[in-house]
């Protein structure tokens, strides 16, 4: 048992495990971590949790050794979700805070196992094969995301917006994948489809290597077509969207500029780390708030 986890089973409870999942955001996801500072203050630990909790999974990868090392890291996910975990799974502050946020927000726990099962996908090397692949991985899990937390800022009234949380989470996780494919391919991972690669000649090989080519400037645009396709259909469903539940959706004001800086010239795929000045996201968010006044 780590430290953090004796600190969250022993030292301060579930207090302490909220505010670890906090930090844990505002750290890892920085963009999540200031759209969830515009919710109500009454809603925000439980974001942080779901947030929190979507980051851990997203980093097996990088805690495991080796694949198999990951997918019983997973299991362990899935078996604390379904009361099967041995041990005190409490005492890991972001089961504990998310277990509060399931219960007090009576959130299905299916969702959550759906998403663990999407991240299989990051412990191994294979390309996605599929764009229809890829839309699938970013709904269950950016847009899985989504939902949650509009069920959250509902407080149990039905938030509406379905559809537009799916279209929204696949601009959001597409445009983020673009925006890690350096970071990716250093590590061996292709989360472009297959299908778009072959279209334009590009292997594995050629992004792993950080070889590149023409080829895959031109794979990435599409898949900037498709992120902006998806955020078109997003704005078209906005108004099924309840009130209370906008919140939810606010990190997704942060992709159109996103999108924009890959499409400035000299921009490299495989070398061009798109960030965004925090005045500047945090200008973009606030804006995104006035207009869902």
């Amino acid at each position: 048992m780590t430290d953090t986890e004796t600190r969250a089973g022993t030292e301060g409870g579930l207090a302490f495990a909220l505010a670890h999942c906090e930090a844990l955001v505002r750290e890892g996801d920085p963009d999540r971590y200031f759209a969830t500072l515009f919710a109500p203050a009454a809603f925000r630990p439980h974001l942080f949790a779901l947030s929190a909790f979507s980051l851990t999974i997203a980093r097996t990868r990088e805690a495991a050794s080796n694949p198999m090392a990951g997918e019983i890291r997973l299991q362990w996910w899935r078996d604390a979700l379904q009361g099967e975990a041995r041990g005190d799974v409490m005492a890991n502050p972001v089961a504990a805070a998310l277990n509060d946020a399931i219960v007090k927000r009576k959130l299905g726990r299916q969702s959550f196992v759906d998403l663990i099962d999407a991240r299989v996908f990051d412990l191994y090397d294979d390309p996605m094969p599929r764009v229809n692949d890829l839309e699938g991985y970013c709904g269950e899990t950016a847009a899985s995301l989504i939902r949650l937390g509009s069920l959250v800022l509902s407080d149990g009234a039905e938030p509406g917006g379905a559809a537009a949380a799916g279209h929204a989470g696949v601009a959001y996780g597409v445009t983020g994948l673009l925006r890690a494919l350096p970071w990716h391919a250093r590590q061996g991972q292709v989360y472009l489809p297959a299908d778009i690669l072959q279209r334009y000649g590009v292997t594995r090989e050629d992004i792993v290597t950080g070889r590149g080519g023409p080829g895959l400037i031109g794979a990435t645009t599409d898949m900037r077509a498709l992120a902006r396709r998806h955020l078109e259909a997003y704005a078209a469903a906005r108004g099924t969207i309840a009130p209370a539940a906008r919140g939810a959706f606010l990190p997704v004001a942060l992709v159109e500029p996103y999108l924009a800086a890959m499409e400035r010239p000299g921009y490299d795929p495989l070398n061009t780390v798109i960030e965004m000045p925090r005045w500047r996201r945090l200008w973009r968010l606030w804006r995104a708030t006035r207009r869902n006044a």
